[in-house]
């Protein structure tokens, strides 16, 4: 979006993007329809300077101007933007009650991930009821081939584009360069059995079970993590963890109008 430069908007005054953002958030729900002069006289800087906030605003699509009364609203352009954003807020929201369930269920910590185009992001948790648990901070980003959810979203991905951001660094772990080493297989294993499986890989005394979430496109929009730790966490309970923890993740993708992982 082209806004102009500063010289244009009074020197060493707002920027051109400070003064965007002042625009748009004097649209409110009680008054949808403001024109230049109501807007003007809200954020404190001349008419003649919002007129051509508001005309690069329009260009964008991201406010429109009713053509007989000339007063301006938010467009559609806004939508766009926010789309991913409202995504993953309607993810965390449905997937809220069924990480619960989870982590009652099973007393361990449950985690919400998503992908944001180079890692996986934690975005909602339930911490274990016990005293000795794993959890990580929100906005926590794990990027190895090591971490369960990580494989989960790679699974998921043409190989193409796992090559990709192997390649870039993006993603780290035994490979080199655009050589995915053992990755393949692994990847092909999560895919056949839903979920994937960090048993003392990125943490010693960590384990991490992973399983898809789907929404109605049939489209990876998140992870559902199960972590816990490994002194009580025996190998032979693994296979059951992840059905609980696919299972879990299957609810969420059956809420967003998704199908059950398949296989």
């Amino acid at each position: 979006m082209s806004m102009g430069n500063d010289d244009e908007l009074g020197g060493r005054g707002p920027s051109a993007i400070t003064n965007a953002v002042a625009v748009l958030r004097c649209f409110t729900v009680d008054e949808p329809s403001l024109g230049v002069t109501e807007i003007a006289a809200r954020i404190g800087v001349h008419k003649s300077t919002v007129s051509r906030v508001l005309a690069n605003l329009e260009a964008e699509d991201l406010v429109e101007r009713d053509p007989v009364t000339r007063r301006f609203r938010l467009g559609v352009g806004i939508i766009a933007i926010a789309g991913p954003l409202l995504a993953r807020l309607e993810v965390r929201q449905v997937a809220y009650p069924v990480l619960d369930g989870l982590a009652d269920r099973t007393r361990e910590t449950a985690a919400l991930m998503v992908w944001d185009g180079h890692g996986s992001v934690s975005v909602e948790q339930i911490p274990s009821s016990r005293l000795i648990k794993h959890t990580a901070a929100l906005g926590t980003r794990y990027t190895t081939t090591a971490s369960a959810s990580v494989r989960v979203f790679l699974a998921a991905m043409a190989d193409d584009e796992v090559r990709g951001l192997v390649s870039s660094g993006s993603v780290t772990g035994p490979q080199h360069d655009d050589a995915l080493g053992d990755l393949p297989g692994l990847l092909a294993t999560v895919r056949a059995d839903g979920y994937a499986v960090n048993y003392g890989l990125t943490a010693e005394d960590e384990v991490g079970i992973a399983a898809a979430v789907q929404d109605h496109r049939g489209v990876v929009v998140a992870a559902v993590l199960l972590s816990a730790p490994r002194y009580r966490t025996a190998r032979n309970a693994v296979p059951a963890l992840g059905a609980t923890c696919r299972e879990a993740a299957d609810a969420v993708s059956g809420r967003l109008g998704g199908r059950p992982w398949p296989g």
